[in-house]
């Protein structure tokens, strides 16, 4: 660790991840998009069951989060990522779609956009995440409104990632943020849409039972059997349960339901692929095309052609 960093931020860091279960491995100084002093942790869990995959987390250098306020959140937040490790890759998420995804190359904390607008940015990577060797991928930039961010506890990463990654998620179901294998970095609005005032919660998309099991089954498929080798991941991950707008116990219940037809086996809150989920590869890369195929920019031939009356 360096001596550089404010001991302070350390020490409660240090704390706060112990009571998730996760032990500090390094803490180091960094710099923010804008200049900033940050200071950038690595954790992993305390009981060995990660495999050794870590947790980067980056916040400003200045940042004190022991506050009534913070604290609670940066506890839930270390501690849903300390499950999220269990996941054999935990940067992989999955589309409503059906389209694997992967997060990656975050610059946080947010900075102050330098266009004059009067929002706040984070730039990163999600990548296609289908264990093809298809480099295809999208630079994007998250950015929040002014009054978007009072709604925000805090603009660093953990209080705003799950919102951020739910936001790039249904931009790509949308259509309006394309994979490419080279291209520029493309926008996506984080606006006050995505959040309810009258029931105080972020909302993406409203889904029925049918849409919340076909990604269930999606994401068990791409993460477990695809890129995790029959490995469990965590059926009851919040961020998903926000990003489709129902609860951890829901998607819960229906990983029960789903073992019991023999399509997953479930332990506690993680579930794994069976051969009889695998056996259905072509329902689900037929999903993955589809998804990738809307998200490319759809032309008009005979305008292409010159047949149409401009």
């Amino acid at each position: 660790m360096t001596l550089a960093l404010k001991n302070s931020l350390v020490v409660t860091l240090e704390t706060t991840a112990a009571r998730a279960g996760l032990a500090l491995i390094a803490a180091t100084g960094g710099r923010a998009t804008d200049g900033r002093a940050t200071a950038l942790f690595e954790l992993g869990r305390t009981d060995g069951t990660a495999g050794g995959r870590t947790l980067k987390l980056e916040l400003s250098g200045d940042f004190d989060f022991v506050t009534p306020e913070l604290l609670p959140e940066m506890g839930a937040h270390l501690a849903e990522e300390a499950r999220r490790l269990r996941n054999p890759r935990p940067e992989c998420y999955v589309t409503l779609a059906g389209l694997p995804v992967a997060f990656g190359r975050f610059a946080w904390p947010f900075h102050r956009s330098t266009s004059g607008a009067d929002t706040y940015i984070v730039h990163g990577e999600v990548r296609l995440a289908d264990g093809s060797a298809r480099d295809l991928h999208a630079k994007v930039a998250a950015s929040v409104t002014r009054t978007f961010a009072e709604i925000v506890r805090a603009m660093e990463q953990p209080y705003a990632e799950s919102f951020v990654y739910n936001a790039v998620r249904k931009t790509v179901d949308m259509g309006q943020l394309e994979l490419l294998k080279s291209g520029n970095r493309q926008p996506v609005p984080v606006t006050t849409r995505y959040y309810s005032r009258w029931q105080k919660k972020f909302v993406f998309t409203d889904t029925d039972d049918g849409e919340r099991l076909r990604y269930l089954l999606s994401k068990v498929y791409w993460l477990s059997g695809v890129l995790g080798e029959g490995q469990p991941v965590w059926v009851a991950d919040p961020r998903d349960a926000q990003y489709l707008n129902t609860g951890e116990q829901d998607l819960l219940r229906m990983a029960s339901d789903e073992a019991a037809e023999g399509l997953m086996t479930l332990e506690g809150e993680f579930a794994a692929a069976t051969p009889a989920l695998m056996a259905r590869a072509g329902e689900y890369e037929a999903a993955r095309d589809r998804a990738l195929a809307f998200t490319k920019p759809q032309f008009n031939e005979a305008m292409r052609a010159g047949q149409a009356n401009m």
